[in-house]
């Protein structure tokens, strides 16, 4: 087994297309609208989808939000430097809710931030850089 993706559910799927390509680098690996079941699947990731797991973005259409509840977590990507990514990602209009920094209670370099619709990503210093 290996993972595939993980889905949220969005409510304007071009704005989410432009943070996840333009603010973090993804590129957008396929769309495909379903008029019959009234939605729209995007995928998007950094590698492919036979090298590695991606997002897919749900768009229902006719809906503009979510709840997002309290069940849901993060979304977590590895980066080189946190510091360097939190300040390119507001350069590109993002928003980053926790500074690079490190964690609480240990060592390891993390920062948030967060999409068009509130979902949370985090930032995780690759460990070959210690600050």
């Amino acid at each position: 087994m290996r993972l595939l993706h993980t889905m949220l559910r969005v409510g304007d799927l071009d704005r989410s297309i432009a943070f996840y390509t333009e603010v973090l680098g993804m590129r957008l690996l396929r769309r495909h609208d379903y008029p019959e079941g009234k939605f729209t699947l995007a995928f998007v990731g950094f590698q492919g989808e036979a090298e590695g797991a991606v997002i897919e973005l749900t768009h229902n259409w006719g809906v503009e939000s979510y709840e997002l509840g309290n069940g849901y977590g993060h979304i977590a990507l590895e980066v080189p430097d946190a510091y360097a990514a939190c300040e390119a990602i507001k350069a590109r209009g993002g928003k980053v809710t926790r500074e690079a920094g490190p964690m609480k209670h240990g060592s390891t370099v993390i920062a948030f931030v967060e999409d068009p619709d509130g979902y949370k990503i985090e930032l995780i210093q690759s460990k070959g850089r210690k600050d």
